[in-house]
């Protein structure tokens, strides 16, 4: 380690957590990452291993021309992101997704970081805020934070943390899936990365096996959680049997949706309802149910699973479960460099920010951990423009939020994914003497938005601009 620079403290060795070391280690800064497994467990990681992914394998769309978590990915692919240089090593194939094998990725992470000179890794708990000599530091815990750092965290802000629930979708044996039932296509044949537009392995419901089955949701036996009573969900991360009950046609326009997809098996018929499922690893001998995260008891989701056509014999390497979210009310606490405003010099990243998945968290990691180390070596911390997927993310963690004119006070920040509506608009470029309507205009606004934020994301990292860049 360089020892004529003091180094920069992480705590949590989770995706952003990883990804901050990676950038301040980068920027030829020393850091100590403090990691607390396997000292200490939590309620969704099965290994000690940096960055693991407990929930879904799918860092979603890789498209940076028409998806903004798409566009998130390109940015931190110029940042030099080490998470994204790990998934794509690691890709496995899932349509228009980028999916990971969930162990190789961890995996790789694990071993760069190692191997870094500059990275210490510590297996230890830190039970409270930062001590007052480490003056440049980062939270990055996520929603696992353990209880002492949380209640230390409350005590520093003078604010509760907020909290929701967040589900895991369980995991099959390919080999149990009765492929005579079930067929390989990727919605409307869409070819991804590492994919060939069969990707997702469909198992196809009736009308009558899918109100059986969404009646089967409802009635099913669920986990009691007691003292978490009362917290919301997140949205984009809902429990399969929370939307069934949002009403029965809702889970056949959601993850359900039969669009796009064509029963091999029986080309004429058009299935009611169609269940997804992706693969999980590199073998190809795990698939995860997409959308299906769940807080059915681990009986009743063998049960009710078990209806669907093709996984009557499934078997499973991981059921379903459901962990508590935890994050600040960033607006309030944090400057627009994600430093908690009533101590400088501590900053905060990833999910305990306020922002949903794994590419967002590690995206504020990459933020945190370059704003730190500009700041140790005495630069100036420059923000990632408004119009970039960086800067969108940021402002929505740090100001983004809507208070209420009819509840003066109310607290009304929620956990964000990257999405179009945190942009800044832009212009639509028109074909000439074409006019566009409906979704042409809107495909042709995103596309405005997604090459303007790459090239205004190349300046802010001192990068040649794309013209530059190709003579």
């Amino acid at each position: 380690m360089n020892t004529s620079i003091a180094p920069i403290h992480v705590i949590g060795g989770g995706l952003a957590g990883s990804e901050a070391a990676w950038q301040i280690a980068t920027a030829g800064v020393p850091v100590i990452l403090h990691e607390m497994r396997p000292v200490r467990g939590t309620e969704a990681h099965k290994t000690e291993g940096l960055a693991e992914l407990v929930c879904s394998n799918s860092f979603r769309s890789d498209d940076a021309e028409n998806n903004a978590v798409g566009l998130l990915h390109a940015e931190m692919r110029l940042a030099g992101s080490v998470i994204m240089d790990s998934g794509d090593a690691n890709q496995v194939p899932a349509g228009g997704a980028l999916a990971v094998d969930r162990d190789g990725f961890s995996a790789a992470v694990t071993a760069k970081l190692e191997a870094n000179p500059l990275i210490t890794i510590v297996r230890e708990e830190v039970p409270g805020l930062p001590p007052a000599q480490w003056d440049q530091s980062i939270i990055a815990t996520g929603p696992l934070t353990a209880p002492s750092l949380a209640q230390a965290i409350a005590a520093e802000t003078g604010s509760d943390a907020l909290a929701f629930f967040d589900a895991i979708a369980p995991i099959i044996h390919f080999d149990t899936i009765d492929m005579d039932v079930a067929w390989f296509q990727s919605r409307y044949d869409k070819v991804g990365p590492g994919g060939t537009g069969k990707d997702y392995i469909n198992c196809p419901m009736d009308k009558a096996q899918y109100d059986a089955f969404v009646a089967a949701l409802i009635d099913g036996q669920k986990t009691e959680f007691k003292e978490w009573e009362g917290t919301p969900y997140f949205d984009g991360c809902l429990p399969i049997e929370v939307m069934s009950e949002r009403g029965p046609e809702t889970l056949r326009h959601g993850p359900m949706k039969p669009m796009g997809l064509t029963n091999a098996h029986n080309p004429t018929v058009k299935a009611y309802a169609v269940v997804q499922l992706r693969q999980d690893n590199a073998l190809g001998t795990l698939y995860n149910m997409v959308g299906f995260q769940t807080k059915l008891k681990h009986a009743e989701q063998v049960r009710i699973f078990r209806t669907i056509p093709g996984l009557e014999n499934a078997e499973f390497a991981r059921l379903g479960g459901l962990h508590r979210n935890t994050y600040i009310n960033s607006p309030t606490l944090l400057d627009g460099s994600l430093q908690l405003k009533s101590r400088p010099g501590l900053r905060f990243a990833g999910q305990i920010t306020g922002c949903e998945g794994y590419v967002e968290s590690a995206a504020i990691g990459l933020l945190a951990g370059r704003f730190a180390a500009a700041e140790r070596l005495d630069q100036s911390v420059c923000l990632p423009p408004a119009t970039t997927a960086f800067g969108a993310l940021l402002g929505h963690i740090t100001g983004g939020h809507i208070v209420s004119d009819d509840e003066p006070g109310k607290r009304s920040f929620q956990p964000m994914n990257i999405n179009f509506g945190l942009f800044p608009p832009a212009e639509a470029v028109k074909p000439e003497g074409k006019r566009l309507r409906g979704k042409e205009k809107t495909i042709a606004k995103r596309r405005a938005i997604t090459a303007r934020a790459l090239e205004d994301c190349r300046t802010w990292l001192n990068l040649p601009r794309l013209t530059e860049a190709a003579e």
